[in-house]
């Protein structure tokens, strides 16, 4: 089976599945009220380890243009809704994910 990735906006949490097997869970922060992060399945495109700026350790884009998957220089974000858009996760935390998911990996994305 695959891996994807399972995002719930309204839960801040990130869910990993091999198939249907539940493999780990993540807390995330989301897009805010102006900016929320967009419903929908996309695929991850590309990785960048120490982006720079605010995106923390690592930065895997989504095939929706400007959206991704990132780590943070601001931990205590976590859980809240306060991006622009982009799901955010604790340093270790994407690092990890970002092992264990290759580029083309799925990703829906739902409140």
């Amino acid at each position: 089976m695959a891996k994807w990735i399972d995002v719930s906006t309204s839960r801040h949490q990130l869910k990993l599945f091999d198939g249907n097997k539940l493999l780990k869970k993540y807390p995330i922060a989301v897009g805010k009220i102006l900016t929320p992060t967009p419903t929908g399945t996309y695929r991850i495109i590309n990785k960048q380890r120490n982006p720079g700026g605010p995106f923390g350790a690592l930065w895997m884009g989504l095939s929706k243009p400007h959206y991704g998957i990132h780590g943070t220089n601001n931990p205590s974000s976590i859980g809240k809704d306060v991006s622009h858009g982009c799901i955010r996760m604790y340093n270790h935390d994407v690092l990890e994910l970002s092992s264990q998911v290759p580029i083309g990996t799925r990703v829906v994305i739902h409140k």
